[in-house]
């Protein structure tokens, strides 16, 4: 898998603001994806970006329901990427602070 197809998007909400300021990073990855693959991506993608930790959640869909008919949205991973002391921060996070 290339690096693009792990990491998918950004998650921007509040409590992924609060933690900005630890050099903690949230985004929505791909779901086979492990953690060692997950900091290459980062690491690859961002340069000059060093990840010492990584956390992930997997987050089960709502459930939805339409009349009697019911079903699920897709769901999703999350990675919860924290950065070294020594590492440059992530740019395009950086006018959100």
């Amino acid at each position: 898998m290339n690096a693009y197809d792990i990491i998918i998007k950004p998650v921007l909400t509040e409590k992924s603001y609060e933690v900005i300021a630890d050099k903690t990073y949230v985004f929505i990855v791909a779901k086979k994806a492990g953690k060692t693959e997950i900091k290459q991506a980062i690491e690859s993608i961002f340069e000059g970006v060093k990840v010492e930790r990584v956390n992930t959640v997997n987050r089960l869909g709502k459930l939805k329901r339409q009349g009697l008919h019911s079903g699920r949205r897709p769901s999703t991973k999350k990675a919860y990427i924290t950065l070294t002391k020594d590492s440059k921060t992530i740019e395009a996070f950086d006018n959100i602070q």
